[in-house]
């Protein structure tokens, strides 16, 4: 089982963004492949506290992780899992401030300056899903425009860093000089520059070409979640890290079911003869049809609950229900003879309304429709 991103960083739910700050630093620090070379072991708390960081310095990333736990990230995810060391070093090497001086990893040339690499922009489309499709969890392979480097490029050390990455620049203040360095304004801090490019590409020989992407999508996933699928963004410039493929996730409208949470629900009409009489309908669910039994005297209003028909919960945790709603149906039409009837049934005890104890409120309905 995965291990908590709580846990890894040392700190409780209810920690501020700059308690967990301040906790992946210590553990970065500790666990930095400069300080511990060769220990596999380190190398990977090193990671795992990345992983953790990404998501818990994220609010809306934390946010689901709070609320979902690691099933939230699976299939695609939302991020965190996965991460390599240029991923890290990117996103998160302003954490490290200059601890490390000059020292790097995996093609950095160190945490508070020095040559690193680019990571290329993400991209972000669209998936529309039926609810079928979102209860049971589907594999979409769309196809994607995306920019990657061309064959016969060639690169050359930046002239304005010789290399580096980093620029430096000295000033003269009332505490004496400082000396301060900043990412290279030519480069982008990669320490090098295009030197040569085939036609048909652009200014930083990437070419742009169609793929098709493979999207897991995990049962249970709501209108508005965004996927990320990395790596599959734009390429990055020489030797960068691509970008990530972030998918927003729609949901098509069904024709008779209703999505709340987990659970589905599903409004049923029957006739006042089929509520006396009792009868079996056949009614929609997820992945086909299902029929259900209605007792003689079933009353209006009446809901009956179908377990574990519902949506696959995001968590894991089994499945919601599906909650029909029993609506007995008055024609508001009556030929001769039909009128003649229930004019004669006017004040027979039969006729006459005698809710049980057991025949619910409205209030108490909706109660257990939610519990």
């Amino acid at each position: 089982m995965k291990e908590d991103f709580y846990e890894i960083l040392g700190v409780s739910k209810n920690a501020s963004a700059a308690e967990i700050k301040k906790a992946y630093r210590k553990k970065a620090l500790q666990y930095h492949p400069d300080k511990n070379p060769g220990d596999t072991k380190a190398e990977e708390m090193f990671k795992k506290s990345a992983e953790a960081y990404e998501i818990l310095s994220d609010p809306d990333k934390k946010a689901k992780y709070d609320q979902f736990g690691h099933a939230a990230f699976e299939g695609g995810g939302f991020g965190g899992g996965g991460m390599n060391m240029d991923d890290i070093f990117s996103q998160f090497g302003d954490i490290f401030g200059s601890a490390f001086g000059g020292g790097g990893f995996g093609g950095f040339s160190g945490f508070g300056g020095g040559q690193r690499r680019v990571k290329g922009s993400n991209l972000r489309i669209r998936v529309k899903l039926t609810l079928d499709e979102i209860a049971n969890g589907v594999e979409k392979k769309v196809k994607v425009k995306r920019k990657i480097q061309a064959e016969g490029v060639t690169y050359k050390t930046c002239t304005t860093c010789n290399g580096r990455g980093q620029v430096t620049k000295i000033q003269n203040t009332i505490l004496g000089r400082m000396q301060t360095s900043a990412t290279c304004s030519t480069c982008g801090g990669s320490g090098q520059i295009l030197d040569g490019r085939p036609s048909g590409t652009d200014a930083q020989g990437l070419k742009v070409v169609e793929e098709t992407v493979s999207i897991n999508i995990p049962a249970g996933v709501e209108e508005g979640m965004q996927l990320k699928v990395p790596g599959k963004g734009n390429d990055a410039p020489g030797n960068g890290v691509p970008g990530d493929l972030l998918v927003a996730i729609e949901t098509q409208e069904h024709p008779t079911l209703k999505r709340e949470g987990d659970n589905l629900h599903y409004d049923l009409y029957i006739s006042i003869s089929e509520a006396i009489l009792g009868t079996s309908k056949e009614i929609d669910a997820v992945g086909g049809k299902v029929r259900i039994k209605l007792e003689s005297g079933i009353q209006s209003g009446k809901i009956l609950r179908l377990r574990g028909k519902g949506i696959s919960s995001l968590n894991g945790y089994g499945s919601g229900d599906l909650l029909v709603h029993v609506n007995v149906w008055t024609p508001k039409e009556l030929n001769k003879e039909q009128r003649d009837f229930f004019e004669r049934m006017q004040g027979n005890e039969n006729f006459e309304p005698k809710p049980e104890k057991s025949d619910k409120s409205f209030f108490e309905k909706v109660k257990d429709m939610f519990s």
